[in-house]
């Protein structure tokens, strides 16, 4: 408390020199409010969406109607058209790379945790912002600046990276090996390089804030749940990237300055390589030790939104608070130790397997609570159904069904037949993809009055959610029927044989429903936009929710709170206490005034919140001077 209690009292001397007017390009560019880099991660991430959906419409425009006349995109995609009017197959490689790396690393990584981890933190530990406002800036510029080459790459003559969103080499190591090896790859290794830069730096700042920024009374059992998920979050990523950069680095050595670290006795068009004594198997030992906490990045943030959202909606506290904190750190300890199920057929081991697959297998289990508590506290809660809490339910749905077949993949004997198959492809496209989308929605729904002092509109909001909760599962449920026959994953064409094209009508299917999902996005993005302008003015506290947030302003100036930050006296949950005057009590109101509510223990805590009030005084009168 004393660390957070000097903190606060430097920040309230910070804020002093924050009251005159900034410039456009400090306030609105450069800026170093947390609340404003929270906005530009969202929009970059919204863009990026937009982008790595409509390269999946192209690529499932290809393996639905493989025998269609594609002239009519020549005027998009130029020479990746060929002369018999279909999408080049060294260009059709590059779509599923770009779309891969967009959607997993800017979307759902930038996107989602830059986005909610940036804007809530302070807000809901009570801080006047980010422990480092220079570097959280910096943060967000490094991943522009990764968006910028990224975005560049699509425009080489020699195209894209396409070599799978994963890059493996030998292939991704020699640039004369195929188009999709040049130079395009160059700058993926670039931008992924700078992206994890920025992703570290955004690390640091949200650990060092949840640790050291908590206001008067915020110990660790009265955090949200979404803020210990961003903190887990962030150490996953912390311990993480770097091993990822240190793959980066080795691969840029490899193709740049003839290093073997990954290459040995590589033959191209009947030439031997000088290459000898490395290992491709070592790349896929660095970026699957990033790779599997990967999932967990994403996943986290979106569970701990969930978390926060079901329970403001059902009017409930949220059901083993402990139990949800255990299950998350459980998850951060295991997600280190499982790496190696994705490389079962790489001949590792059967003993070696048999570790990492009995791994994989006890990860179900703190999952299996999330999933468990989500459903107990939805069970005969008095539930509110706003946009938010239905693609929170969205996400529910996603995570058990997804989260099943990863017990199937997780079954060494299994994932061999099942690898690189349609049915990997449904599985992590539910159980990460569709549930961490799903989470980045209901969060964008819910805070975006506290984001903009606006109202989405509630029925295209409703609509949204429909159409794309049904589309999804239209789009993900098949493939796991074509995995399970054999479809591999990657082809570009499965008309040349009749076991493949025997599904070709499920392809279709597929393809058209991946259509009408992504054209539903157009309902979010109008509403979105127009919104933040012409919308409904938001009251102070919409939804009735408990956490700090909603005690700041509706329009939040640099530092949050005009005066004194709220001191905190309780957890974030009282939901329908027994004899409250009202279903809601916000964290910020002490025990003293709820003595028709208090149990036996909270009642012991009023001699202590004469502590929390005295911190609070010097306060007041140190940001008066």
């Amino acid at each position: 408390m004393a660390t957070a209690e000097l903190t606060h009292t430097a920040h309230a001397h910070e804020d002093e020199h924050e009251h005159h007017e900034l410039g456009f390009i400090q306030k609105y560019v450069f800026s170093e409010d947390h609340k404003t880099i929270a906005k530009q991660y969202l929009i970059t991430g919204i863009l990026w969406a937009f982008i790595g959906g409509l390269l999946s419409i192209l690529f499932r425009l290809q393996l639905g109607f493989p025998d269609m006349d594609m002239g009519w995109l020549r005027p998009l995609l130029g020479g990746w058209i060929n002369e018999s009017n279909k999408i080049n197959p060294d260009f059709y490689l590059a779509l599923v790379t770009m779309h891969g790396t967009i959607m997993v690393f800017f979307v759902l990584t930038a996107g989602l945790s830059g986005t909610f981890s940036n804007f809530l933190i302070p807000l809901q530990v009570g801080a006047r912002d980010m422990a480092s406002g220079f570097l959280n800036m910096l943060s967000y510029w490094f991943f522009f600046a990764s968006s910028v080459i990224m975005f560049a790459s699509l425009f080489v003559e020699t195209g894209p990276a396409g070599g799978g969103w994963v890059v493996y080499p030998p292939l991704s190591a020699l640039p004369q090996a195929a188009p999709g090896s040049a130079f395009g790859l160059t700058l993926w290794l670039v931008s992924m390089a700078l992206f994890i830069v920025s992703q570290l730096l955004g690390g640091i700042n949200y650990v060092t804030t949840v640790i050291n920024l908590r206001t008067r009374g915020m110990s660790f059992s009265k955090l949200p749940l979404t803020v210990w998920a961003f903190f887990f979050t962030a150490v996953l990523g912390l311990l993480s990237f770097p091993v990822l950069f240190s793959a980066v680095l080795l691969l840029i050595f490899d193709r740049m300055l003839g290093t073997s670290f990954y290459l040995s006795e590589i033959y191209v068009n009947g030439e031997a390589l000088p290459n000898v004594g490395g290992s491709a198997i070592l790349y896929q030992h660095l970026f699957w030790f990033l790779g599997h906490p990967e999932v967990y990045i994403v996943l986290l943030p979106a569970l701990g939104i969930t978390s926060e959202i079901i329970a403001t909606n059902s009017r409930k506290p949220i059901f083993g608070y402990r139990a949800m904190i255990g299950s998350m750190m459980g998850i951060t300890l295991l997600a280190f130790i499982v790496w190696a199920h994705h490389m079962f057929v790489t001949g590792m081991n059967p003993f070696l397997g048999s570790v990492f697959m009995f791994l994989t297998l006890i990860i179900a289990v703190p999952s299996a609570v999330k999933a468990f508590n989500y459903i107990t506290t939805l069970w005969k809660g008095n539930i509110v159904f706003t946009p938010a809490m239905l693609f929170s339910i969205g996400l529910v749905s996603f995570f058990i069904s997804g989260g099943l077949t990863g017990i199937i993949l997780g079954n060494s004997a299994l994932d061999i037949q099942l690898h690189d198959t349609y049915f990997v492809v449904a599985h992590f496209h539910l159980v990460m993809g569709s549930a961490s989308f799903f989470g980045l929605m209901a969060g964008v729904y819910h805070w975006f009055p506290k984001m903009f002092g606006r109202m989405m509109n509630e029925k295209l909001g409703y609509i949204h959610f429909w159409l794309t909760f049904v589309g999804i599962y239209c789009v993900f449920f098949p493939m796991h029927y074509i995995g399970i026959a054999g479809f591999p994953r990657r082809y570009y064409s499965f008309t040349t044989y009749d076991a493949t094209n025997s599904f070709s009508d499920l392809n279709v299917f597929i393809s058209v429903a991946a259509i009408l999902t992504f054209s539903s996005q157009a309902l979010f993005a109008w509403n979105f936009f127009y919104s933040i302008f012409r919308g409904k003015r938001a009251p102070q506290n919409p939804w009735h929710s408990n956490t700090l947030e909603w005690t700041a302003p509706i329009h939040p100036e640099h530092g949050n709170w005009p005066g004194a930050i709220p001191a905190v006296y309780r957890w974030p949950y009282d939901y329908s206490k027994p004899g409250a005057k009202q279903d809601f009590i916000p964290q910020n109101i002490p025990y003293s005034a709820t003595p028709e509510s208090n149990l036996p223990h909270e009642n012991e805590q009023i001699p202590m919140e004469k502590e929390i009030d005295a911190l609070l005084d010097s306060q007041n009168e140190v940001y008066k001077h």
